[in-house]
């Protein structure tokens, strides 16, 4: 779930993890929503920190995988 706490402004480079903004199932409506959303799939092995835990990485990683997309 998304969890909405102090109200601190949410930039690109918060960790969603470390601020506690998204819990366990949270990241999981998050790939649900992007695969929807943007008619991507996502791999197991791409649910990863290094894609996931910020705004920036998420739109990084989403922008790649429309892309290959593209490509294909």
């Amino acid at each position: 779930n998304i969890l909405f706490g102090s109200g601190e402004k949410l930039t690109e480079d918060v960790s969603f993890q470390k601020s506690g903004i998204l819990d366990s199932t949270g990241f999981l409506e998050l790939i649900s929503f992007a695969e929807e959303q943007f008619g991507i799939q996502i791999a197991d092995s791409e649910v990863v920190p290094e894609n996931f835990d910020t705004l920036r990485k998420v739109s990084s990683f989403i922008e790649r995988k429309i892309g290959e997309r593209v490509a294909a």
